[in-house]
């Protein structure tokens, strides 16, 4: 007997859900090859002006918008910039920004730790990137009336998001890398978001530059970066 499409549980409608089933074996090829291919992921800095469609940020936003979220919530909002004059303005605002960061706030250990990278406080990737697309994470939601509903697991869900839109991202052969100036309240203002938004992650997103460098730079182990309970 065929199972239903749809049930009702505590009144609302759930559907059915028919997962994709591989062989053993075929989990294990295809979770290699997904590794393999992820493994070559890199935090780009050397962007290309090239142009990337609207249309291919749209479709790495709505990848994004799959994530799992608190309550299915979905507290976020993923801000696409490809404006010149803005990418110029939030340069501008950011590099302030890092230029506190590395000259005040960074202390000598943070420093080192960021040499091999080659990072400073200047963004030319911001002005470069074609687009960039900055996460801001809902604390909270309006009511019909303007009342506060709080969001729930906000940092976790929105974190899990960026994740799936950098694979995303790499899925369709661009390049980004995490940009985080510290605060970042400059970027509500600039992009003149509402009071319950905070902006969580910025991504520049373009092709590389030909050629493109990026540290060389190795991945922990297995067994450096889990434990098993057998």
């Amino acid at each position: 007997m065929k199972s239903p499409d749809h049930i009702m549980i505590k009144g609302y409608k759930h559907v059915s859900f028919e997962a994709e089933l591989f062989s053993e074996q075929e989990s294990i090829k295809k979770s290699i090859a997904f590794h393999d291919w992820l493994d070559k992921r890199r935090s780009v800095r050397d962007f290309s002006d090239r142009p990337v469609s609207k249309q291919i940020i749209d479709n790495l936003i709505m990848t994004a918008s799959t994530a799992p979220s608190g309550a299915h919530k979905q507290p976020w909002t993923f801000c696409a910039v490809s404006n010149p004059t803005l990418k110029t303005e939030i340069r501008k605002a950011a590099e302030i920004e890092e230029k506190e960061t590395y000259e005040h706030r960074m202390g000598e250990r943070w420093k080192k730790d960021l040499e091999p990278l080659g990072t400073d406080m200047h963004k030319p990737f911001l002005e470069i990137a074609p687009w960039l697309i900055i996460a801001f994470k809902k604390a909270y939601t309006f009511g019909e009336n303007g009342e506060k509903h709080n969001n729930y697991y906000v940092n976790e869900s929105i974190g899990i998001a960026c994740g799936m839109l950098i694979s995303a991202i790499h899925n369709a052969g661009l390049v980004t890398l995490t940009h985080t100036p510290s605060p970042m309240n400059f970027l509500t203002k600039l992009l003149n978001r509402p009071s319950n938004e905070r902006a969580f992650l910025l991504l520049p997103v373009g092709y590389p530059k030909n050629p493109a460098y990026v540290p060389d730079i190795k991945r922990k182990q297995l067994d450096e970066v889990a434990v098993f309970y057998e």
